[in-house]
């Protein structure tokens, strides 16, 4: 990793840290390729906020960023997992080109993500609408709240799906 355009703060952190964060996150995944992956990752992180001032304990942080890393690895794993196992049991000339596979695993984690951001009643309401169809009056007894508080989840909700799109395509 090049971080002359950096400044010094970054190339230090890294210089001093980069193989003790490797071994640890080896210590996680006991896969050597993950780990590297994951140290460069995490700092490629801290390149993109663009703010390294002296910290006082470095691995703290280093590992507070580098544990969200693997849990978003362990997510995204689980979620090519049950793909794979979708794609198993359609017959062939059913089953998506390569291609269109990694466009539905990115989706997928894009929408797992969207749900994971969304309070847990919220995201109830949400795939009980979703996913069940039910409507507001059925969502609210099926949480014990009222009509207006389940609409309020949904707009949440719905506000959230919304945000996520347009930040995709801007991007």
């Amino acid at each position: 990793m090049h971080l002359s355009h950096t400044g010094p703060g970054l190339e230090r952190l890294y210089q001093d840290h980069h193989s003790w964060l490797r071994a640890w996150l080896y210590g996680r995944l006991r896969n050597t390729a993950d780990a590297a992956d994951l140290a460069q990752d995490t700092f490629v992180r801290l390149l993109q906020r663009r703010s390294v001032q002296t910290m006082e304990q470095p691995r703290a942080y280093l590992r507070t960023v580098a544990r969200g890393l693997v849990i978003d690895l362990w997510r995204r794993r689980d979620i090519e997992r049950a793909w794979l196992e979708t794609l198993a049991e359609l017959p062939c000339e059913q089953a998506p080109s390569p291609e269109t596979g990694l466009l539905v695993i990115e989706a997928l984690v894009a929408i797992d993500c969207l749900l994971d951001s969304l309070r847990p009643i919220v995201r109830r309401a949400f795939l009980l609408a979703q996913l069940e169809g039910l409507k507001c009056p059925a969502i609210a007894r099926e949480l014990g709240v009222s009509v207006p508080s389940v609409e309020r989840y949904l707009a949440q909700a719905l506000r959230a799906c919304y945000t996520a799109t347009f930040a995709q395509e801007t991007q």
